[in-house]
Formats: structure tokens, sequence, C-alpha cells
């Protein structure tokens, strides 16, 4: 008996600061986020008016909310997408096929994840700018013609988000296909010879073998990834365009920034975040529930 006493008492022991840490840096503020959502606060005044579920009432008739909602799942969508399926493909290739120089292909699509958003987006908007001697404009120009005035990619709302999304793609396309490439590696060879026995082709065997053994890992990171596009659209923006032009490129953590510290509505700009982080739990629940299947194993 004592000893299932010292041993409980261990545990909670090694527990207790974990908890502790967790509870103060993630349950205590998501908590206060609900809390402020319903007050009516500046944010750097004592004048603090309990206002309910107003904000959230506000909220859905925000156009400017509601266009920043639509520019996030976007964001989402063709980012997830295209990253994890590019990731996927490169990483099978470089451990199925014998390439040469495949650590400086590694090497080489990592650097985008080593390097700061701040970095990416000086790099981006250099390579989008409207002038006809930015790179992509310069580019284009020596097949467009002398008269060729360029395409302003952070300054058309048309073409913003897809401008954006596809510097999130550079930047993260790296380190998922370093992720996968770890969980490709360890596949049994023999595998592969007795399909090829079989007569299963690359794309065949990609599908049936390669995909179904890793997909575990793509579940996990399907998940993370999605949360963290959500933090780095934010951090692109702010850095790249600053919502513009007109709004059209507003995600919904950038328009809560602007209207908890540039508007001075900070219990609205918590409403903002409280919509976003139920968003966020809930979008994970249905990944998780729609990619679940039965694991295999080797």
């Amino acid at each position: 008996m004592n000893k299932k006493k010292e041993k409980r008492r261990f545990i909670i022991l090694c527990l207790a600061p974990a908890v502790i840490l967790f509870t103060v840096f993630m349950v205590y503020p998501t908590i206060n986020v609900f809390l402020m959502s319903t007050l009516k606060w500046g944010g750097f005044s004592d004048e603090k008016t309990f206002v309910g579920l107003n904000n959230f009432l506000i909220l859905f008739k925000d156009m400017n909310f509601i266009r920043a909602f639509q520019n996030t799942i976007f964001v989402i969508v063709i980012v997830t997408i295209f990253t994890l399926a590019l990731a996927i493909i490169f990483a099978s290739i470089l451990v199925r096929e014998k390439l040469k120089g495949q650590n400086f292909f590694r090497v080489i699509f990592y650097i985008p994840n080593i390097l700061s958003i701040v970095v990416i987006g000086a790099i981006f908007s250099a390579i989008y700018d409207p002038s006809a001697n930015g790179l992509l404009n310069s580019f284009l120009g020596l097949f467009m013609g002398k008269d060729w005035q360029g395409i302003p990619y952070l300054g058309n709302q048309s073409i913003v988000m897809y401008s954006i999304a596809f510097a999130l793609i550079w930047q993260a396309i790296g380190y998922y296909m370093v992720m996968y490439m770890a969980s490709m590696s360890s596949i049994p060879a023999h595998y592969y010879e007795a399909a090829e026995l079989d007569g299963c082709g690359k794309i065949k065997q990609f599908f049936t073998i390669t995909l179904p053994l890793v997909w575990s890992n793509i579940r996990t990171t399907l998940t993370f990834f999605v949360i963290s596009t959500i933090n780095l659209s934010f951090l692109l923006v702010q850095v790249m365009t600053t919502g513009g032009p007109d709004g059209a490129s507003r995600v919904l953590l950038f328009y809560l920034y602007d209207q908890a510290y540039n508007n001075a509505s900070y219990g609205y700009g918590m409403a903002i975040g409280a919509i976003t982080f139920i968003f966020s739990f809930l979008l994970s629940a249905v990944i998780n529930k729609v990619t679940e299947r039965e694991e295999y194993e080797f």
C-alpha cells in the first residue's frame, strides 16, 4: 500500500511542473480571452463595461470579419493541399529514386524553414515588386516586351491572397518533406521489391505501400500544419501587406490585432480571438475524424 502511495506521489510530483506551466500559460489565457470577449474595453483604461454576447452579435454582421474569415479558410485550404501534396511527392522521390546530390536537395528545400517570417516577407516583397524591376516582373518582361508594366501582385485584390499563399507554401514544404522522408526511409525495401515482382509500377507502389504506411504521420502533421498556417498567415500579412489593399488580405488574427491594438477595441478583438479558437478546435476535430482509418504496421 505504501509503495502505491509513493508511486502516486512520485507521478504527481513529476507531472506537477508541466501541469502548472500549462495552466498558467495556456488554460488561464484561453479562459481570459473568453472573459474579455464579453467586455467593451479599450485595452488601456480601467473602464470596462460588461456587454455579454453583444460583441459576437456585432461580429457576425461585420463584413470585414466575414471577409477575414473567408481569407483564412482560403489560405488553410490552398496552402495545406499544395504544401502537403508537394512535400509527400518530393519526399517519395528523394527516398525512392537514386538521385545525385540528394543531401543537397534536402538542404535546399529545408532552408526556407529556418528563415524568420520577416525575412521571408522581405524576400517575397522583392519578388512581387510591382515595378518592372521586380524579380518576377523582370522575368515576365523578357517574354512580354518593352511595354510590359508589371503586375501589382500585392496591390491587386484579386491575386493578393494567392501571392501570400505561395509564400507560405514555399516556406513550409521543406520542413514537412524532411518529416515524411524520415517515415518513408523506415519502410522495409522488400515491400517494394515484392510489389515490383507482382508487376506494380512506381505510382501504384506509392499509393498502395508508401501512403498507407506513413498515413499516421500525415494525420499528425496535417492537424499541426492547419493550426500553424492560421498563425503564420497573420505574420506574413503583417509584414507584406498590413491587410491591404483595402482589406483584401486580412485574415482572422490580423483583424484581431487590428481591432484590439489599432482600433482600441480590445473586447471586440478578444471576441475574434474566441471565434478563432473555437474554429481551430472544431477544424482539428473534423480533420482527425475525416482522416481516421486503420493503421498499417510493418
